[in-house]
């Protein structure tokens, strides 16, 4: 027997076996917007992985069908075409894990904001050298291997070149020096050893 809580003559009480035609229609448009979403959003992901760098995309893993797509739509230049591609793309991201793919995109674009703070930074250091030589202690100080005499001979030298507005080519070489020393001093001593290891005798 079927416990009721309506009763036809008391509006105050509900059965609970019977559908509630209120409540299922929202339910089911919660559920297409939520399908909407996510397919949306796998879309963004396919569409990110096609802006990807070859090199970089080569090492995400992923089907092999979905690598050929997005492989396709790099080669893709017109618009329309283009749009398809995506389109197909899309579908085919319905049957792939999104997880590690979106892993790999955070990972690549971690590595890039971490690299652009720290280009930027050498940047603000070469600006630093320009006004002050004094700057360039500091430099020695974290790069004591560093040539100071020849750092020193391109400050003067981007310093002239400002002034006569000449190209930079000397302001350029500076930013690739403390680049290098910035590079050398994040190797590990064991990666040192091996280097010296396989150097020719």
């Amino acid at each position: 027997m079927t416990t009721r809580r309506r009763h036809h003559d008391n509006p105050l009480f509900v059965d609970l076996d019977a559908p509630d035609d209120d409540y299922e229609e929202p339910r089911r448009r919660a559920s297409r917007t939520k399908r909407k979403l996510e397919v949306e959003a796998l879309q963004a992901l396919g569409v990110r992985l096609v802006e990807l760098p070859a090199d970089r995309l080569a090492k995400v893993e992923m089907p092999d069908g979905l690598r050929d797509a997005l492989r396709e739509a790099q080669r893709i230049t017109d618009f329309e075409g283009r749009r398809r591609q995506l389109q197909y793309i899309g579908r085919l991201m319905r049957d792939a894990d999104p997880e590690p793919l979106q892993a790999a995109i955070d990972a690549f674009d971690g590595v890039s904001a971490v690299e652009n703070a720290k280009l930027h930074r050498l940047e603000r250091l070469r600006s630093e050298i320009l006004e002050n030589e004094r700057a360039l202690e500091e430099v020695l100080a974290a790069h004591p291997g560093a040539n100071i005499q020849y750092l020193r001979q391109l400050r003067r030298n981007a310093l002239k070149e400002r002034e006569l507005n000449k190209p930079p080519k000397a302001f350029r070489t500076l930013f690739q020096v403390l680049k290098e020393l910035e590079a050398a001093a994040s190797v590990p001593p064991a990666e040192e050893a091996q280097d010296d290891l396989d150097a020719p005798l």
